[in-house]
Formats: structure tokens, sequence, C-alpha cells
């Protein structure tokens, strides 16, 4: 077996089990309990994005693809910690409205 072809198999088998990934992160969106659960499986599905990005650029030999992970790395740190601020403040909302009943 050539290098060319060991890559190209491995790179196909990273691909279906990215694939795999992205597809059970989408299931703990759509059936998370918690918002915490939601934003959590939103990382990892931002995670897992970028590796199916990179196993393209790996497979294809086109490097464009990694400034493209780099963009979604950015943005998907960026959605993280908008929605952890989104969840910190509905939870002082809370804690303010449960203070304000005693």
């Amino acid at each position: 077996m050539s290098v060319v072809a060991f890559v190209d198999l491995c790179s196909l088998v990273a691909l279906i089990i990215l694939g795999l990934a992205l597809l059970l992160s989408i299931v703990r969106i759509i059936i998370g309990p918690t918002l915490s659960d939601r934003v959590l499986a939103l990382d990892m599905m931002t995670v897992v994005a970028m590796g199916f990005i990179g196993a393209v650029a790996i497979r294809t030999g086109l490097m464009l693809y990694l400034d493209i992970a780099i963009a979604l790395a950015l943005l998907g740190f960026l959605a993280t910690v908008a929605l952890a601020r989104y969840i910190l403040r509905r939870g002082l909302k809370v804690d303010a409205s449960a203070m304000e009943a005693q």
C-alpha cells in the first residue's frame, strides 16, 4: 500500500467518523435537556466541523480550507462566549426576582 493510498483511506475514515460525531452533536442540540447542554453541543459541533474541514483539506490538498477552519474557530469561540454571557445574565435575573419575592 502506497503512502498516498494510506492517507486517502485514513482521511476517508476520519470523514466518516467526524460525520457521525457531527450528527450526534446535532441530536444533542435538539434533545438537550438544558440550555447548557445545548451550548456545549454547539461548541462540540464547531470543533468537529473544524476537524471535518481539516480532513477535507488533507484529502484535497487545498490548504485554503485551513483558513476557513481558523475563521470557524473564531466564530465558534465568539458564539460560545455570547451564549455563556446570556446564560449568566438569565441566571442573575432569576436570582434577583427570587430575592424580590422574599
